[in-house]
């Protein structure tokens, strides 16, 4: 295989063959082709994209660079979620529980936070003691034990998605439909999960920035997973501003406890039932949507998800006293007010400008490597829509260091645009989309 020659074609938007595609992504994953020939082809894509043959036998490729992982042992249909990627998204905290109460095993691996996106695991490291490396034994033993279990990726799976994630991050790729589409797919199916829940999210803290782009990824995605066996619903979801009121890792705990007892933020809450329902639909748990909602309101109401949320603390190693008391979840040594500079409607937040806010001060990572605190974050006060008066409370910061504090305030409130009225009301969840949603539609992608 030529890789100068793939480049050309794909440059000039030509299709390649499943067979090419597969030796190219394993050459790559054995070092024989060089990253600058690889970002030269990343960039191809960029511009040309793939088509639906090409973008299957990518994501092939990339599962089978790597472990695949099967959990036939634990009975039921195993279920996952992904989310492509927020501000304040704190739905696995509640889902994961939440769907294991309702009898329905969850298998879930996720990853740390980067950039203005937070990151599960990092959300539960702050729980004290609480582990996030497991075997596949530990995970198998804990499913089986109390229906639940999530730990962190490994470069076991899809390494091929590693390498080429990084140097998509640093070739200005990361944005191209198919590259995302064959990514999230890749680890999720190698994963091993049966059914998978997409939370596609749209908006100003969001990779799709608009409804028909959000709307392409995830029937890209459903798509893939459908092909390669597996159930898949992908839900599109509204993040034009931050889901919950908390940014940051302990502080997301803390609200993620008070949904699962019965509070917590509308907006959150409500994004929950509604996925929440699509994984108990996908397991065949119950049989429509109201059924699947109702019981799942039930089990927040009577305190089984809670009681599951404590179970899967403790069988992880963490303190689960942490449930009753979440003055126990790591602190940070000050807060400080930031008051809106004027009066008005919220008519506009950029959601990433408040991840990257709660990143300055300590909550995101810039790189990988980078470390975080996490205690700090942004407790926000008001929601889009609300009305605020000069001088009162947008938010309070929660900080330890005060290094990054005004430029952090700077580009906390660069994210909200007062008005003399109220925007028009938008929707949490735009559309459901599955396989039938699109039937017979076979554009390139």
């Amino acid at each position: 295989m030529q890789m100068l020659d793939l480049i050309r074609r794909k440059r000039e938007g030509q299709a390649l063959a499943p067979a090419e595609i597969e030796a190219m992504i394993r050459d790559y994953t054995a070092g024989i082709i060089p990253d600058y020939q690889m970002a030269a082809f990343l960039m191809a894509v960029y511009f040309r994209g793939l088509d639906r043959e090409e973008t299957a036998a990518l994501t092939r490729a990339m599962i089978a660079s790597g472990e695949q992982i099967e959990w036939s042992s634990i009975p039921g249909v195993k279920v996952d979620k992904h989310s492509t990627g927020g501000v304040a998204d704190t739905t696995t905290l509640v889902l994961a529980p939440l769907v294991a109460a309702a009898g329905v095993p969850v298998v879930k691996m996720s990853g740390r936070g980067l950039g203005h996106t937070g990151g599960t695991i990092d959300k539960l490291e702050s729980i004290p003691g609480f582990r996030v490396q497991l075997t596949r034994e530990e995970m198998l033993r804990q499913v089986k034990e109390i229906g639940l279990a999530v730990t962190a990726t490994t470069g076991k799976l899809a390494p091929a998605d590693g390498k080429l994630y990084a140097l998509r991050d640093v070739t200005a790729t990361v944005e191209s439909i198919p590259l995302i589409a064959s990514s999230v797919m890749s680890k999720k199916i190698a994963a091993g999960a049966d059914a998978i829940v997409l939370d596609v999210k749209v908006g100003s803290g969001a990779f799709m920035p608009d409804l028909e782009s959000a709307r392409e990824l995830a029937r890209i995605m459903v798509d893939l997973g459908r092909e390669m066996g597996r159930r898949v619903v992908a839900v599109i979801t509204n993040m034009d501003e931050p889901l919950g009121m908390m940014v940051g890792n302990a502080l997301e705990v803390r609200e993620a406890i008070a949904v699962l007892s019965g509070g917590g933020p509308r907006e959150l809450r409500e994004v929950c039932l509604t996925l929440g329902s699509q994984m108990l639909l996908l397991a065949g748990a119950t049989g429509s949507d109201g059924e699947a909602r109702r019981r799942l309101e039930e089990l927040l109401a009577g305190g089984a998800a809670l009681a599951k949320f404590r179970q899967f603390i403790a069988a992880q190693g963490g303190d689960p006293a942490v449930v009753d008391r979440p003055e126990l979840l790591p602190r940070a040594m000050d807060q400080v007010t930031i008051a809106a500079p004027s009066s008005g409607y919220i008519s506009a937040v950029q959601a990433r400008l408040v991840g990257e806010a709660a990143m300055l001060l300590g909550a995101g990572r810039i790189t990988k490597e980078s470390p975080i605190d996490l205690a700090v974050g942004i407790e926000l006060k008001k929601r889009l829509g609300d009305y605020v008066n000069a001088g009162e409370p947008l938010a309070v910061f929660h900080v330890n260091d005060r290094a990054n504090l005004e430029t952090a305030r700077e580009r906390f409130l660069a994210a909200y645009i007062l008005a003399a009225e109220p925007p028009a009301p938008q929707p949490l969840v735009h559309e459901i989309v599955d396989r039938r949603s699109f039937k017979g539609n076979q554009t390139d992608i």
